[in-house]
């Protein structure tokens, strides 16, 4: 069996929290907070100490990365307000929707933190949301940290958590000054998500104790000016950290398909092969039942039949981090019924049904 992990990302209010918070196959819950007010965040936190975990619950806190603080109506333009004062050329194209959507910045205003646009995107911008500009003159200011955020971590810490995820990176003095609020003790994974972090992960980072490199993708891939630089970006942070965690856009086909798309599974099976030992999906595969179920069956499939990347010792589970993992019996089942070609309608109900195809029989999961 392949020795990896896998991490989603869930929120105790989401109907199937319990399902997976308690499912062997996965080795931690990330709670992400971007959208989530205090009054919210009050009540998760109520949920999660009247419950008994024994996954680990990572609190993703956001520092340097712009998002939309207020949006501002106006029937002609875009015009909203950032969390972090900025200073960029304009006009300059900006990016939502994780690079799906653009437009182009005329204004800003009020000390860097107002944004005009002419005209606006393709779909509505909400608060809370995160925004991309790529333009090299961009300089962003103020502390890491905004109020909101630091009251967050004061929230969370004094709930007990002990395992943090830290947005956009960019020096050893964002880890310093996170570590002064939450401890020392705690586990801490740098979210590397733009080429300031990723600057800072080839010249400064030195892995120590409770520190680990997680590849944000979801945001990495659009900030980077060039596509194609993700592949070295993903090499250099398992090199530089051999417990990495490579995040996001893994298993995209199952959002809109029921079977992995052949690249899909391609790629997995790289980023094992050239060390990683720890994945997480995307927040979009997680927000639904059906779609995370179908993401875990699959990325157990890949876990008990791919013979490359680090396997784990004949009949030996990972622990921790790494937990227990349910060994099923290899009975014959019979297969799902076969629907119409073309193969990904014929093998439709595989995953969605929980059904694994192993070693050409199809089990249960």
């Amino acid at each position: 069996m392949l020795d990896v992990n896998l991490s989603v990302t869930l929120w105790p209010s989401f109907p199937h929290f319990s399902r997976f918070a308690h499912d062997p196959r996965i080795s931690s819950i990330r709670l992400n907070s971007a959208m989530m007010n205090m009054v919210e965040l009050d009540e998760e936190l109520d949920k999660i100490a009247n419950m008994r975990l024994d996954m680990p619950l990572y609190y993703d806190i956001k520092g340097r990365q712009l998002r939309v603080t207020e949006w501002i109506k106006n029937d002609n333009y875009l015009d909203i307000r950032l969390n972090h004062a900025i200073e960029v050329d304009t006009p300059t194209p900006v990016l939502f929707k994780a690079g799906a959507d653009v437009a182009l910045l005329h204004e800003v205003s009020e000390d860097g933190k107002r944004l005009k646009f002419l005209g606006g995107p393709k779909y509505l911008v909400k608060e809370g949301e995160s925004l991309h500009i790529r333009d090299e003159s961009l300089k962003v200011f103020g502390d890491q940290f905004t109020p909101i955020e630091l009251e967050k971590i004061h929230k969370v810490r004094d709930a007990g958590f002990k395992h943090w995820f830290l947005s956009y990176v960019q020096s050893q003095e964002d880890v310093d000054e996170f570590r002064k609020l939450v401890g020392d003790d705690v586990e801490v994974m740098l979210k590397i998500e733009d080429k300031r972090g990723l600057d800072y992960v080839k010249h400064t980072f030195v892995k120590t104790p409770n520190t680990c490199l997680c590849l944000a993708r979801g945001d990495m891939y659009v900030e980077l000016e060039r596509p194609h630089e993700i592949l070295n970006a993903t090499r250099l942070l398992i090199q530089k950290d051999p417990d990495a965690l490579c995040g996001s856009r893994l298993l995209l086909s199952t959002i809109t398909d029921p079977v992995p798309s052949c690249a899909d599974w391609n790629e997995l099976a790289w980023i094992a092969d050239i060390g990683y030992k720890n994945m997480m999906l995307c927040d979009e595969l997680c927000l639904k039942e059906e779609l995370l179920s179908r993401a875990v069956n699959a990325f157990q499939a890949f876990k008990e039949s791919y013979e490359g990347g680090t396997q784990l010792p004949t009949n030996v589970s990972a622990v921790g981090l790494k937990p227990q993992i349910r060994v099923l019996p290899r009975t014959k089942v019979p297969a799902p019924p076969l629907i119409a070609t073309p193969v990904a309608k014929a093998a439709s109900s595989i995953f969605d049904k929980g059904w694994a195809w192993i070693g050409g029989k199809a089990r249960s999961v």
